[in-house]
């Protein structure tokens, strides 16, 4: 099979498009043949090195994706030969095969394309734990999310407004206010040197927004600045950089709570995925969600692919066609 590796951590220039032996499955496995490859910061992160990884070289990265179904091993239930199928976290998904876990498989229905899936699983289902687990959130609430152009930003904005919401999209550039705004934000910021007061200010009654969901990290405290009293900040992500220490005194005082989500700590079980994903597929065909602009590459084109991630200049998931 190719697939797109690198030898050692570095640039997109490091990544390569090479002949490998064929994944061989066991027992509980199956070997799907991709169409589409979801790219994610997390690939970036793993091939400069920020993220540690086992194993020798050549690296494989990769872990969403979606295909059919190739070769099944004992042990993989009711699933079949040619079946249509997707994941959001199976290793080594940028390549033509890939053997994955049972438990790790989410069947696809007729009507979900695999570059559909490709784009939306790993950013959806992410999305989905923070609107419905880390805070529920429901009609009449203030939610400000940061990054709003982002992947998961723009689905927070849509599923929070679809739960009758309204949403403050924070974003660092007017064109991506534009975009916050297309995808379904009442409002959008930039951040600014008072972006927290602005948010205060527009919250309905003016003591602030019920709940901000905060990927950045650096900006956590005004995150807590710009929540109202017995307000919530969800923290999930660090793309600015690690946060300060959160006083306890300070939740104590203004009964604010923090809550920290990870994905992976809310999608267990296959039950789970299935079931998680499944919700997202009904809400696409129901219209209440809408998938970005998908920016398509060759598998081969990787390092461009990855260029364009980096740049921050795609609003959009960026997919990888074998």
């Amino acid at each position: 099979m190719k697939a797109l590796v690198f030898h050692a951590f570095g640039g997109p220039e490091t990544l390569r498009y090479e002949e490998l032996a064929d994944p061989v499955i066991g027992e509980g496995e199956v070997l799907v043949r991709m169409e589409a490859i979801g790219l994610n910061f997390a690939d970036i992160y793993r091939r400069s090195g920020t993220y540690h990884l086992t194993g020798q070289p050549p690296y494989i990265l990769g872990y969403e994706g979606a295909g059919v179904i190739e070769q099944t091993g004992k042990g993989a239930g009711a699933l079949r030969p040619g079946d249509r199928v997707a994941f959001a976290d199976v290793p080594h998904a940028n390549a033509e095969l890939v053997k994955a876990p049972v438990d790790r498989i989410i069947p696809l229905p007729d009507d979900i394309s695999c570059e559909q899936a490709a784009a939306l699983l790993l950013q959806g289902l992410t999305a989905h734990y923070l609107v419905q687990d880390s805070y529920a959130v429901s009609a009449g609430d203030d939610v400000l999310v940061h990054a709003a152009a982002g992947g998961v930003g723009q689905l927070l904005v849509q599923m929070a407004a679809a739960k009758g919401a309204r949403v403050l999209g924070l974003t660092s550039s007017e064109a991506k206010r534009e975009t916050a705004l297309r995808s379904g934000a009442d409002e959008a910021l930039l951040y600014g040197p008072d972006w927290a007061g602005e948010a205060r200010r527009w919250s309905r009654d003016g003591q602030g927004v019920t709940v901000a969901y905060d990927s950045v990290g650096s900006t956590l405290p005004s995150s807590f600045a710009a929540v109202r009293t017995r307000g919530t900040v969800v923290f999930y992500g660090m793309a600015g950089g690690d946060p300060e220490p959160v006083d306890p005194r300070m939740l104590m005082d203004t009964s604010k709570t923090l809550t920290g989500g990870d994905l992976w700590n809310h999608v267990t079980t296959a039950e789970e995925r299935v079931a998680r994903s499944g919700e997202l597929f009904q809400w696409i065909r129901g219209g209440r969600l809408r998938l970005a602009d998908i920016r398509r590459f060759p598998l081969k084109d990787g390092a461009e692919a990855h260029r364009l991630l980096e740049s921050r200049l795609h609003s959009g998931k960026i997919v990888l066609l074998p």
